[in-house]
């Protein structure tokens, strides 16, 4: 079986395939400070939970866009599970596609992940949208290459900024408002933030596919994508696990014959 971890800035995403099987997914905010043993036993009482064993591991695989993790997360996979563990971005993994920028080397391993599921799992050209930390919109090519994309601040960053800059302004819950026009102040931070952002995504969408200058095929991932999917007619496809479908495709990419 193998280990799929995602480390992004606010959550680390643990996952197990057999096969295109996904036997278990956990969720554990980042914490740098966090050592390889408290992760450990953590994630061992979760694999019993599931019927799973930590001797059924038998390969790793990780993306991270916080470096200070990734320390732990390897001692994780080579103390508890007793594997070396691949990692995106280093050098010999071969992801099966070409970044076309200027600085290859700045893209988050979450971005290209992303391009190569859903590359696999949908035709033509691509948009794709993970609602994370920041939200990023992500251009994936016919031939499944990365062109590069935009980054927007996440949802909760915003809402965060607006109650910290503005003394009279309360921290307020996501949701999407029935009215646009609020008729109090928690309603109306609501309705700007909510509505704000679909026009945001809207917006961008539109300028990429201007700026591409051909059909694409919009998908949403990441936490929040639901609540945004279900409010926008540009998004196309909702895909929660793309980033862990994306691990198990560089693995198998990357793996041996008997590995795979």
């Amino acid at each position: 079986m193998l280990l799929a971890i995602d480390s992004g800035n606010t959550n680390i995403v643990f996952a197990v395939f057999e096969g295109d099987h996904l036997r278990g997914e956990w969720r554990t905010s980042t914490n740098a400070e966090r050592t390889a043993d408290e992760l450990g036993v953590w994630l061992t009482q979760l694999l019993t939970i599931e019927g799973l064993r930590r001797e059924d591991i038998g390969a790793a695989i990780i993306a991270s866009v916080v470096p200070a993790m990734m320390f732990n997360l390897k001692t994780l996979c080579r103390r508890y599970f007793g594997c070396e563990p691949r990692v995106v971005g280093d050098e010999g993994v071969d992801l099966g596609l070409s970044i076309l920028l200027d600085r290859p080397e700045e893209v988050g391993a979450d971005r290209l992940v992303n391009a190569v599921a859903a590359h696999r799992r949908y035709q033509g050209a691509l948009i794709v949208i993970d609602f994370g930390t920041a939200t990023t919109f992500d251009v994936v090519d016919s031939g499944g290459n990365y062109c590069g994309g935009a980054i927007a601040p996440g949802i909760n960053l915003s809402l965060e900024a607006l109650h910290m800059a503005a003394a009279q302004l309360p921290r307020v819950a996501i949701g999407r408002p029935r009215q646009v026009i609020g008729k109090s102040t928690v309603p109306a931070m609501q309705s700007g933030i909510f509505w704000g952002y679909i026009s945001l995504i809207e917006g961008l969408v539109r300028r990429i596919k201007e700026e591409y200058g051909g059909e694409m095929t919009v998908v949403a991932t990441g936490g929040l994508a639901p609540l945004f999917a279900d409010a926008s007619p540009v998004i196309d496809a909702l895909d929660a696990d793309l980033t862990l479908r994306g691990l198990l495709e560089i693995h198998r990419r990357n793996a041996g014959p008997c590995c795979k």
